[in-house]
């Protein structure tokens, strides 16, 4: 047998296996290939012998692919030990297998990763029955093996403003999951998330207030942390929660809100639109029929926006109230990169909240993982080996699938992944005309300011 360096003893005997003293995939594959002794094979030596070479030289034809993959196992593996709160060892292996295996097929379904994972065993039904199991044990803790990994991301953010945004979507017409993210370099990255058996977008407070509690526990040493929510979000309970909470918000209001201030009664939130390319700030208003919550309002309507903006928050109202809640919208990039982007979560047809949730855990920590090798690749130079801009032109999270997927198959060095940064190092524009539309998209020929009695 020719040495392929691999690393490992022993031999198959008549009365079974030798111990291997490795824990290297490939080792352990070409191993369960040795043949037994001849004189254990009876009738059809010749055929078992040509079927043992073939396997071998198949084998030897692939080292590159599989010891890359390994490589790439293998820090995610060290990465979730050293972070991540876990109760078994074989969890965390199972879930780096499971990341490695979407980061390569770039499917969210479970018998797309089999090609791409290293195991003894030798049916695809096996190999998936491993990560049904997964998916449905009730002792792996979604947060407790995720939420470290974010929070050591979000290191050195402490003076700089954390901004949170809270958004939903549906699968299928069925589940609703509510996501929780941290904005960053363009790009939303999933802090907290839960599903629901729910066909509407809508959801009450009580549900999605677990995921407030728990993000200001777990951001208590951040003393700047500002909620951006959609309208669907305002309510009486929402408003209450922030006031005590400390944090900062953007919400969006509906357009048959009621006021008071602005005028001597109360009235709605539509008789107040500005005209075409106007801004108005209204300071201390009173929201709905009681008038009991107080904050500030900015009214725009800016051209190219189907629907014009209402924007309450506890700050002075300027105009960068209107970018700061403009920056809710990379949550919708979230969702297109997970579901059709990049992930194809709609194709995993997983029909179990709890489920759902354990899977998605699978997607988030690819999510971090690769936007983290993103920014990397970014801070070394070596963005034009995958993106085709001159200047940046696709997301960090494309650009680091991008050279994982170069590591595997052209032999690329794996970058050790850096902390997500407060500041985009170059903001992401698929052309010069983006570009220019971007900043050229909100201008106004007037703005009026009124400071409301209460």
């Amino acid at each position: 047998m020719p040495a392929l360096g691999l690393g490992f003893v022993g031999v198959r005997v008549a009365s079974g296996f030798a111990r291997i003293a490795t824990d290297n995939p490939r080792a352990i594959e070409i191993f369960n290939c040795l043949p037994e002794h001849p004189w254990c094979w009876g009738q059809g030596f010749e055929s078992k012998r040509v079927e043992w070479h073939q396997k071998l030289e198949l084998l030897q034809k692939q080292p590159f692919l599989m010891s890359n993959s390994t490589r790439l196992y293998s820090q995610l593996l060290d990465l979730l030990r050293q972070y991540s709160n876990y109760c078994d060892l074989r969890h965390l292996k199972v879930l780096a297998w499971m990341v490695s295996g979407l980061i390569c097929s770039g499917q969210l379904s479970l018998p797309a990763w089999e090609p791409y994972v290293q195991c003894r065993a030798q049916k695809a039904q096996s190999v998936e029955r491993r990560w049904s199991r997964f998916l449905v044990n009730n002792r792996i803790r979604v947060e407790a093996l995720y939420v470290p990994l974010v929070l050591v991301a979000l290191r050195g953010w402490q003076n700089h403003r954390l901004y949170l945004a809270l958004d939903t979507t549906v699968l299928w017409n069925r589940y609703c999951m509510i996501h929780l993210c941290v904005i960053c370099c363009g790009r939303a990255v999933p802090l907290f998330w839960r599903v629901l058996e729910h066909s509407s977008a809508t959801v009450k407070f009580r549900e999605y207030k677990p995921l407030l509690r728990k993000a200001r526990w777990f951001l208590r040493s951040h003393p700047d942390v500002m909620l951006l929510a959609d309208r669907g979000f305002a309510n009486h309970n929402l408003m209450s929660w922030l006031q005590a909470s400390g944090w900062h918000y953007c919400l969006r209001l509906p357009s048959d809100l009621l006021l008071h201030g602005p005028r001597r009664y109360p009235l709605e939130l539509s008789y107040l639109w500005p005209t075409l390319g106007e801004a108005a700030f209204y300071h201390n208003v009173g929201l709905w029929e009681d008038g009991k919550y107080h904050c500030n309002l900015v009214l725009a309507t800016v051209k190219g926006v189907k629907e014009p903006w209402a924007v309450i928050t506890d700050e002075s109202p300027t105009l960068k109230t209107l970018w700061q809640y403009a920056e809710r919208f990379r949550v919708e990039e979230l969702f297109l990169d997970s579901k059709s982007g990049a992930f194809e979560l709609e194709d995993s047809r997983i029909n179990s909240p709890e489920a759902l949730e354990r899977l998605y855990l699978v997607a988030a920590v690819a999510l971090l993982y690769s936007t983290t090798q993103g920014l990397a690749v970014q801070l070394a130079g070596l963005r034009q080996q995958v993106d085709p801009h001159w200047r940046r032109g696709i997301s960090y999270l494309k650009i680091g699938l991008r050279w994982l997927k170069g590591v595997l198959n052209k032999g690329r060095q794996l970058l050790t992944p850096v902390f997500l940064l407060p500041r985009d190092p170059q903001p992401c524009f698929a052309s010069l005309k983006a570009e220019q539309h971007y900043y050229d998209r909100i201008w106004f020929t007037r703005i009026r300011s009124k400071h409301c009695t209460p």
